[in-house]
């Protein structure tokens, strides 16, 4: 379908930061553009896309969506791509195992207008083309978004999945719910970038301790730690003040105090 008409408008609304994770190819970069093009939305994230960039062939297949191209940025990781973001999807088509709120596309965009309401700035992750999202990239996320499909066949491809969640953001356009989520003058929600900072310093304390002392189990207990203070929607200032905790209780061990 076509329907281009370039004296229209675009869509009003602050839509998610759209998060393409080593992507494969450049014409799926272009396919992705021009979906989310179509949905409203503008800026598009890259994490090592592995055919290089920029990518004469992402511009060609995004068929119009040029200024999406133009202003795409590039990242080492995903935490560099979502480190100034509060909310963060990440799309999955499998179980996996951890602890985590899974949504649908609908209910997604939902909580993203809703938060974009509050001043929030929200993004989505999505996997390369073969395999998806690792468990690590999937842990930077509040949520994991899973559209309910044919549970013996579901294979969108990355353009697909990025329409699918622009076009369930672009629809939620009218009937968003309300937010009621209340966060003082003083502070804001928390970002990727200082979560991460009070993950890392949880962490390296945890291993001084011995707590980590298990080099196998390392891995898992470090993305469950992390994935049960993401649900806990922290503001900025509560991340200061557990890093005061962490940093009270490690300075007070130190002066000779036994541990419990």
């Amino acid at each position: 379908m076509a329907g281009t008409d370039k004296t229209k408008p675009m869509v009003a609304g602050i839509g998610p930061v759209v998060v393409l994770v080593e992507p494969q190819l450049g014409e799926n970069i272009g396919m992705a553009a021009r979906a989310m093009f179509d949905c409203g939305l503008t800026e598009l994230r890259l994490v090592r896309p592995r055919d290089g960039w920029p990518s004469e062939a992402a511009a060609s297949a995004a068929a119009g969506a040029d200024s999406v191209i133009a202003g795409a940025t590039l990242f080492d990781s995903a935490a560099d791509a979502v480190a100034d973001l509060a909310l963060v999807f990440a799309t999955t088509a499998r179980d996996r195992d951890m602890t985590k709120r899974f949504v649908t596309p609908r209910q997604g965009a939902a909580e993203v207008r809703a938060f974009a309401a509050t001043g929030g700035r929200a993004g989505v992750l999505f996997g390369k083309e073969a395999k998806g999202l690792k468990n690590d990239d999937l842990a930077l996320a509040d949520a994991c978004i899973v559209a309910p499909l044919n549970p013996a066949f579901r294979s969108l491809n990355l353009a697909q999945a990025v329409f699918v969640v622009g076009y369930e953001w672009f629809m939620a356009a009218a009937d968003a719910p309300a937010s009621e989520l209340r966060i003082p003058k003083e502070t804001r929600p928390a970002n990727k970038a200082e979560l991460l900072g009070l993950f890392e310093h949880l962490e390296r304390e945890l291993d001084a301790s011995g707590f980590l002392r298990v080099k196998e189990k390392q891995p898992v207990m470090v993305r469950n730690l992390r994935n049960m203070l993401q649900r806990a929607g922290l503001t900025e200032q509560e991340v200061r003040t557990l890093r005061g905790v962490i940093t009270s209780l490690v300075s007070g061990f130190g002066r000779g105090r036994k541990k419990p």
